[in-house]
């Protein structure tokens, strides 16, 4: 994600849970299949992004364990929480959440092993002018090898490079690994993942969506794509976000779903797979009343999903957290109003919503595949 409210989360943790609700029910009450269960039956996975601070929250955990096949980190690999001062290493976070799924026979991907962004690398590299094209290798080759080899083979994938295309030209962003590297530096970071995870999907992950604004953004990502793999860079599929932050729900019109097949196609048409890595619907331009809000998330839930299942190629779908309490969201564009937002399956009760029967209803409806 692009905004600083994803790394404030970490401190939310302690805040959340005692505005928490007195919720007399602990966990979604046991009736029909998960969501991972449906998900599995077709040949896909389902999960959910989670944080080191909501391992102190047993209601949430049970929920995870109840609905989730898969787990991603929401901030702890990446690399302003691993290595924020240079060579001081910090994998206590990531570590325990890795813990937590092994414990619970959980799957788990990476994110991120490098978020190719000034705004989210640390400040240390962000100040670095490297001396030349071998000595950024050094540093970045060292890095993603001591992260991906941690945790080789348990990692079953990872976000190798994250948001580095550039929405308003197209273009690759610059940060000091590129500046001595030039362009290749995407090849390097995916032939790096490669040597040190060799049994891991390796994908590239970005936030351009079906939204008014992001044909540019779309361009520049299938040009990036085109371009790894014409010079046989190591990638297996495109992790695509599946934020929807900047239109509404109810503006995901046919032209729209049209214009977004067209980027899908292109995509598959590669030779790629899709990851849907972060999915949530960002309600802050709709009315409050929650009934509505909830109707209309859940109808373009089913719509966008239906979409995406359709491609055999599609292999997953990771929701950004599973209650709304806990949502980046909260924090991200937030509503003039003050009323809570309610971007995710289960509200902050740790009951179901609308959203979630619509997942699981897109699950049910999804053709069969055989899972990559």
């Amino acid at each position: 994600m692009t905004d600083i409210s994803r790394r404030e989360a970490l401190g939310m943790g302690a805040a959340a849970l005692a505005a928490g609700t007195a919720a007399s029910s602990t966990v979604l009450a046991e009736k029909g299949p998960s969501l991972s269960a449906l998900a599995k039956a077709k040949g896909l996975r389902f999960g959910t992004a989670i944080a080191a601070y909501q391992l102190d929250d047993p209601k949430y955990l049970d929920l995870v364990r109840r609905e989730c096949g898969a787990l991603v980190a929401e901030n702890e690999h990446k690399m302003y929480v691993i290595e924020r001062e240079k060579d001081a290493y910090n994998f206590a976070p990531a570590d325990a959440l890795v813990a937590f799924a092994k414990t619970n026979d959980l799957m788990m991907r990476g994110h991120t092993l490098v978020w190719h962004h000034p705004n989210w690398l640390p400040q240390w590299v962000n100040e670095t002018q490297f001396a030349s094209a071998a000595d950024a290798e050094a540093v970045l080759g060292g890095y993603i090898g001591k992260v991906a080899g941690r945790y080789d083979p348990f990692l079953y994938s990872w976000d190798v490079v994250n948001e580095t295309i550039d929405p308003a030209t197209g273009g690759l962003r610059e940060t000091s690994f590129s500046r001595a590297m030039g362009p290749e530096v995407i090849d390097f970071c995916f032939h790096q993942a490669r040597e040190h995870a060799p049994d891991a999907k390796l994908a590239y992950n970005d936030y351009m969506s079906w939204e008014d604004g992001h044909e540019l953004h779309r361009t520049g990502v299938l040009k990036l794509l085109e371009d790894l793999l014409s010079r046989g860079a190591p990638i297996d599929a495109l992790g695509i976000q599946s934020h929807s932050n900047d239109d509404m729900p109810t503006e995901f019109t046919p032209a729209k779903q049209k214009a977004w097949r067209d980027f899908c196609d292109e995509v598959t048409g590669m030779g790629l797979d899709i990851y849907m890595t972060e999915f949530d619907v960002n309600d802050t331009e709709m009315g409050p009343d929650i009934e509505t809000r909830d109707r209309e998330m859940a109808s373009f839930t089913k719509d966008y999903l239906d979409i995406m299942f359709s491609y055999p190629e599609t292999k997953e779908l990771l929701v950004w957290g599973l209650v709304d309490k806990y949502s980046w969201l909260q924090n991200f564009k937030p509503r003039t109003d003050d009323v809570e937002k309610r971007p995710t399956p289960f509200d902050s009760n740790y009951q179901p919503k609308p959203m979630r029967d619509a997942i699981g209803e897109a699950l049910k409806a999804a053709p069969g595949r055989t899972l990559g």
